[in-house]
Formats: structure tokens, C-alpha cells, sequence
């Protein structure tokens, strides 16, 4: 089992930082990866960024350029450094653990993010 748990969610003025962090702990064995995703109010979910085990990163058109996902493969940590927020920003922001040995996911609970002045 692996448990997967965020923090660092919170209100902050249009223009602002603000960085999440993820922890997966438990049977974590083998090549991952970690992902940001994000679901505001009435919308679907929205993929925004991942990082595999290797280091790899990639991220959402939406984000490019103002977020930064970074790793420890030590740790099985990753965080989202989020810059230059907007208001359409403001979603419960969600952190996934794919394992490739088994091919599950698991979820974290969520944060929410509020942009707003």
C-alpha cells in the first residue's frame, strides 16, 4: 500500500507564490511517477505537471513558465513551486504516484489553492 499526502495549499493575492508539497510513503519499488493534477469548481479535472523517478519533468501549456515541479527520489517528495498566480488558478490541487512495477495509482487527499484579492 502507498499512502500519498499534500500540503502547503492556502489563499494568496493574484501575483503571488505559493508551494505544495506531496510525500508518498509505504511499497514503493522500482521506476515512478508523480503528478500534479487540479480540479476548479464545476470543471473537469486538469492535468498540470509530472515528474518521474528519473527526473524527467514536463508540464501543462497552462502552467509553463510560472510552476516548477521538483523531486527527491530519496524522499519519494516532490513540490510545486507555483509563481505569478491568477485567479483561474484556484482549484484543490491533487498529487498522484503511478508505480510502474504494478501499474496502480494512488491519490492524495488535496489542497486547495485560492487566488484571489
Amino acid at each position: 500500500q502507498v499512502q500519498v499526502v499534500e500540503s502547503g495549499g492556502g489563499l494568496v493575492q493574484p501575483g503571488g507564490s505559493l508551494k505544495l508539497s506531496c510525500s508518498a510513503s509505504g511499497n514503493i519499488f522500482g521506476n515512478y511517477v508523480m503528478h500534479w493534477y487540479r480540479q476548479a469548481p464545476g470543471k473537469q479535472r486538469e492535468w498540470i505537471a509530472l515528474i518521474l523517478s528519473s527526473g524527467i519533468t514536463n508540464y501543462a501549456d497552462s502552467v509553463k513558465g510560472r510552476f516548477t515541479i521538483a523531486g527527491d527520489n530519496a524522499t519519494k517528495t516532490m513540490s510545486l513551486q507555483m509563481n505569478s498566480l491568477k485567479p483561474e488558478d484556484t482549484a484543490v490541487y491533487s498529487c498522484n504516484v503511478k508505480l510502474y512495477s504494478t501499474g496502480i495509482d494512488y491519490w492524495g487527499q488535496g489542497t486547495q489553492v485560492t487566488v484571489s484579492s
